[in-house]
């Protein structure tokens, strides 16, 4: 790890907590020290004087974690609280239709950052987590986001690796702005084995009042025959979430006229 030098306590902070992954949620003060490149006498000050003030706590076992005065803080400032409160109902909805896993994902960067997650035991494999990301041309919610991203992004992307996790990952810039623009005209994404080849993954795009395209809505099931029956279960949400946001931006009673089970096939028992 590089050392950096001459710069802020602010700076050496923000390396602190970027120390810490969704794998490796607690590290110890010479973990944090080695993954920073700060010295372990600088590590171990500002670990305390972050766990003084509850934006790190310590375990029994000494390891340090993230503490809950920074999710506190982050969650009452977070600018995409609305946009996950008018998401939540029409996610539930469709999880009830689903059985399977519900997510919603933003732009962020070159990736997508999910915001939200619904699943339950026995759901289809997936590799996705509240607040874990994905390369933009992997997976359903990226590729809707890219699809409808600024004309730069899309040629960044394009231009850059396109490692896939499958065969059947969009891996060529020919396939990827194709599949782009299929996905502009059709409204939704549809991806077969993109992540995982058992797994499958729909999304379609939520919108602003302003008729941008904010997030993603996508759902992850099997990946078989019967996954395209999820296509208009998961557009309406989006419509609705969409609908949603509009409404409540222009201060409008929010209307709820969709159902979800009349346009999906019962879940199997």
């Amino acid at each position: 790890m590089k050392v950096h030098t001459g710069e802020s306590v602010l700076s050496r902070a923000v390396r602190i907590f970027e120390a810490f992954t969704t794998d490796d949620v607690a590290l110890t003060v010479s973990d944090i020290a080695r993954r920073t490149g700060l010295h372990l006498a600088t590590a171990s000050r500002l670990v305390a004087e972050l766990i003084e003030h509850g934006f790190l706590a310590r375990d029994d076992d000494r390891r340090v974690r993230i503490g809950m005065r920074l999710w506190e803080l982050a969650v009452r400032a977070s600018p995409t609280l609305s946009l996950r409160d008018a998401a939540m109902p029409f996610m539930e909805g469709v999880h009830d239709v689903t059985g399977h896993h519900v997510q919603l994902g933003v732009l962020e960067g070159d990736e997508v950052l999910f915001l939200e997650r619904l699943s339950a035991p026995g759901a289809v494999i997936n590799y996705t987590r509240i607040a874990g990301r994905l390369p933009l041309h992997v997976s359903s919610s990226g590729l809707v986001l890219l699809a409808h991203g600024a004309g730069e992004l899309r040629e960044r992307v394009l231009a850059g690796p396109l490692a896939g996790s499958t065969r059947h990952t969009p891996g060529t810039p020919e396939r990827l702005r194709a599949e782009l623009a299929d996905i502009r005209r059709q409204g939704y994404a549809f991806c077969p084995g993109y992540v995982h080849e058992d797994a499958l993954g729909i999304a379609a795009p939520v919108r602003d009042e302003r008729g941008l395209v904010v997030a993603a809505l996508a759902v992850i099931v099997p990946n078989d025959a019967e996954a395209r029956a999820m296509v208009p279960v998961v557009r309406t949400a989006a419509l609705g979430v969409s609908q949603t946001l509009a409404a409540s931006t222009r201060g409008l009673p929010v209307e709820k006229p969709y159902t979800f089970a009349s346009q999906a096939p019962p879940r199997p028992s």
